[in-house]
């Protein structure tokens, strides 16, 4: 499995922005998505999770009702949408693959492919 987060940048706090996960190879009928961040000198930390089965999604969570975690399926992404932002959600964002759909885990390590990431900076 091989995922790219996409979506990134700079933004004022208060602003918007969308990151995209770009899944490829075999992720399965039967699967989960998940979003964590890292900033500087901090663990990385869930945001959302997507959980899906046979093309359909069963269940979606998110740390904060800012962030909503949706599927595109126009785009064939995981998309996190990320609204009312702070100078605190600065931080890389990762998504990552897990080969199972049955409870959505927020511990990175039951994620177990992983995208590069891409960087948020929000400005105050």
């Amino acid at each position: 499995v091989q995922l790219q987060a996409s979506g990134g940048g700079l933004v004022q706090a208060g602003g918007s922005l969308r990151l995209a996960c770009a899944a490829s190879g075999r992720t399965g009928s039967s699967y989960s998505i998940g979003w964590f961040r890292q900033a500087p000198g901090k663990e990385r930390e869930f945001v959302a999770a997507i959980s899906r089965r046979v093309g359909m999604t069963l269940d979606t969570i998110s740390v904060d009702s800012r962030f909503i975690i949706v599927r595109d399926n126009a785009k064939n992404t995981i998309d996190l949408q990320m609204n009312s932002l702070k100078p605190e959600d600065t931080a890389i964002y990762y998504c990552a693959h897990r080969s199972s759909s049955g409870f959505l885990s927020k511990d990175p390590h039951q994620y177990y492919y992983w995208g590069q990431g891409t960087q948020v900076t929000v400005s105050s």
